[in-house]
């Protein structure tokens, strides 16, 4: 009790968080949820619009909820209400670039689930409480989900990914998600289970902590230039102030507070503190206010940052903006180009990019400070589809000799991207060299987003393809063979020439490809001749013998009186032609033509490992492995290196190529080992490959802190 001499005790003021500045009613909010107070919800959907602060929110929070980051923190002194127990930090998967699928599988892996179907992800995560495991999930990014942003990867995030999550009744989940999904993750949960915190919401105002987050910008302490209205306190206050009421909440505010202060910053001349009118409102404004204060006029600016604004990935090429901005503005850009940097660089970040096999040229990339920079540029463009278009036709231009292998990262892996939006990319998909040379994941991940009766038969066998290419993640000579073999199946002969012709470096030729259902097994072997054969015929013959279902056009039965005995079907081996001959006069090779013969394999499920003898046991080299989407159901191989093969749809024959020096070797391991291919690549797809194997893209485990 306090004595009647003593004055009364002062209400402590809390310090704000040190990395937000303020937020505190949403802190509260998502404390409770954490804390898991009676009365707040499981599910917590975070959203607003773009700048408006959700994900340094969440970053913010984030800090707070990781054990060992905490104890770098004053927790004392800021508000208990905002701050969570001390408990295990949540599982954190960031979906930037990841598809719906890799989300899950990242989920799956980090609490080592058993799944190997996206499906049984969920119930297994309902069951984890039971042994004691809380599941507490953060997923962040989801505006950036996708490896190519116009896919509508955001959409099946929140449709395939959240909302089942969220149904988990044992499962808490945090999400900060686009607005335009935030009530559809909340909708069909029961009364209660969910809160949406719409940053740009009155109830989440943070006035105070707009004016304190300028005001920090404008300081020199933490890097502002000594001003009259920087050095000076009160007039520091006074102009922070006017910025954050000029910007107001939500809408981008905390984006455009910032991007004002660094304009005033790089630029102060002329700059007046007491004209309000020299404030933006919003994203827009500040680029618009930035140009006119620098007398060049806003659209030049908007120009030299719309190929930023619709560059894929974390950014552009240096040398690439100058000539992608002059297409958007269909004119020659140098000479703004030759100025812009005081004048873009508010906006812009330099990225710098180590190690081997990346070009001097590529080290450098450009992108923009914010992804709200790019909407409000977005925005600004008369013509989206055709500003990519003139982009798209700016990067073939870059293809030195059309010849992918020598294009640059960016316009071989990123072109896919600017032509879909150009609503030009079916016309791309018949270049079998793009279809080899550019990253699978990023090229799949287009193609799949065009309808399928805009697709032509190149495209079809690619995307038949795809998950096979992204699973392994095989190198561009292994992409090459794996296409042309697909090629040759699909009745596509003539593509499959091209790649030949293009990727000398092939490890197989495909002979030939029979589309055989239900063959079994197959063998190589030679067809002696027959008593009647003349002379000039009665050289044996290479043949390709494959155990099929009895009525299989072309085939022999082994037993005519038994309707569900086998037949055999004989093929030449160099041709695939079929061949009416008596299975008894064909000869299968000794297994001592077999083991002296130059090569050997060894199989697994879904690989078939090629490899060189040596002059001793262990000096086995690989040739190639060859990977299948559906599991062998035949192998052989002949002794001039013909590697015939079966599945369930077919059989195809291969001529194994000598390897080339100097080029890499298909993803493989000692050829005595046995299991399926482990390529030393990260794996990743947009969903689970057959034969029982998981498909996840070979990032980090989710992160128990969001904190920079």
């Amino acid at each position: 009790m306090t004595s009647p001499t003593q004055a009364p005790e002062q209400t402590r003021t809390h310090e704000p968080h040190p990395y937000i500045g303020g937020r505190n009613a949403a802190l509260r909010a998502l404390t409770a949820w954490r804390t898991e107070r009676p009365g707040a919800p499981r599910v917590v959907i975070l959203t607003g619009s773009p700048g408006t602060g959700c994900s340094r929110l969440l970053t913010g929070f984030l800090m707070l909820c990781d054990p060992e980051y905490r104890k770098g923190l004053e927790l004392d002194a800021l508000d208990p209400a905002t701050v969570p127990p001390d408990l295990p930090a949540p599982a954190v998967p960031s979906v930037a670039g990841l598809t719906a699928a890799q989300t899950l599988w990242l989920l799956a892996d980090h609490y080592g689930l058993s799944a190997t179907r996206t499906a049984d992800i969920f119930p297994e995560l309902g069951q984890l409480p039971l042994s004691g495991r809380p599941v507490t999930i953060v997923v962040a990014d989801v505006d950036r989900a996708g490896p190519v942003r116009g896919t509508g990867e955001p959409a099946r995030v929140v449709r395939d990914v959240l909302k089942p999550l969220a149904a988990v009744e044992s499962l808490r989940l945090l999400a900060d998600v686009p607005r335009e999904f935030a009530v559809e993750l909340a909708e069909g949960l029961p009364p209660g289970v969910a809160r949406i915190i719409d940053l740009d919401a009155p109830e989440w105002a943070d006035p105070e902590g707009l004016v304190r987050q300028a005001e920090a910008l404008l300081h020199p302490q933490f890097g502002a230039p000594e001003l009259p209205f920087t050095a000076e306190p009160d007039a520091r206050r006074a102009l922070a102030g006017m910025i954050a009421r000029r910007a107001g909440d939500g809408a981008g505010s905390r984006l455009t507070v910032h991007l004002a202060v660094q304009s005033i910053l790089m630029h102060p001349e002329g700059f007046d503190p007491a004209d309000a009118s020299q404030l933006p409102e919003s994203v827009g404004e500040v680029i618009d206010l930035h140009a006119q204060r620098l007398d060049v006029h806003p659209r030049t600016l908007r120009q030299i940052l719309a190929p930023l604004a619709l560059a894929e990935g974390d950014g552009l090429p240096v040398h690439l903006l100058t000539p992608l901005a002059s297409a958007v503005a269909a004119r020659d850009m140098s000479e703004d180009m030759a100025r812009g940097m005081l004048l873009v660089a508010p906006f812009i970040r330099p990225i710098e990019r180590a190690g081997e096999g990346i070009p001097e040229d590529e080290r450098t990339l450009l992108g923009l400070q914010h992804p709200g920079i790019g909407e409000a540029v977005r925005a600004g463009i008369p013509d989206v589809p055709g500003a990519q278009a003139r982009i798209a036709m700016e990067l073939l231009e870059a293809v030195p000799d059309q010849d992918w292998a020598k294009a640059g990262a960016y316009v071989r892996d990123d072109i896919a991207g600017h032509t879909l939006e150009a609503g030009l990319l079916p016309r791309l998909l018949t270049d079998p060299g793009l279809f080899a040379h550019a990253d699978p994941v990023r090229l799949r991940a287009a193609v799949e987003a065009v309808p399928a009766e805009q697709l032509d038969a190149p495209a079809r066998t690619y995307l038949r393809t795809a998950p096979l290419l992204t699973r392994t993640q095989a190198p561009a000579n292994l992409r090459a063979a794996l296409l042309e073999t697909a090629f040759v199946e699909d009745g596509l002969p003539e593509y499959a020439a091209v790649l030949r012709r293009m990727v000398p470096g092939l490890p197989w030729h495909t002979l030939w490809s029979a589309p055989v259902a239900g063959a079994d097994a197959v063998t190589v072997g030679t067809l002696s001749p027959a008593a009647s054969d003349s002379a000039a015929e009665a050289a044996p013959l290479a043949v390709a013998v494959s155990t099929v279902p009895q009525g299989t056009p072309g085939s022999s039965p082994l037993q005519a009186d038994d309707p569900k005995a086998p037949a055999l079907l004989v093929q030449d081996l160099a041709t695939g032609s079929v061949i009416d001959a008596d299975p008894t006069r064909i000869l299968r090779p000794s297994d001592d033509e077999r083991a002296t013969g130059p090569l050997g394999f060894s199989r697994g499920a879904d690989y078939v490992r090629v490899w060189r003898r040596g002059g001793q046991k262990g000096d086995e080299k690989i040739v190639t492995t060859l990977i299948s989407a559906t599991p062998f159901t035949g192998t052989d191989l002949s002794p001039d290196g013909i590697l015939l093969v079966a599945t369930k749809s077919g059989v195809k024959a291969l001529q194994i190529r000598p390897a080339q020096p100097g080029l890499p070797s298909a993803p493989g391991t000692d050829p005595g080992r046995t299991g399926p291919v482990r390529p030393k690549t990260r794996r990743s797809s947009r969903d689970q490959p057959g034969a029982g194997a998981r498909d996840r893209r070979g990032v980090a485990q989710p992160r128990g802190t969001g904190a920079p």
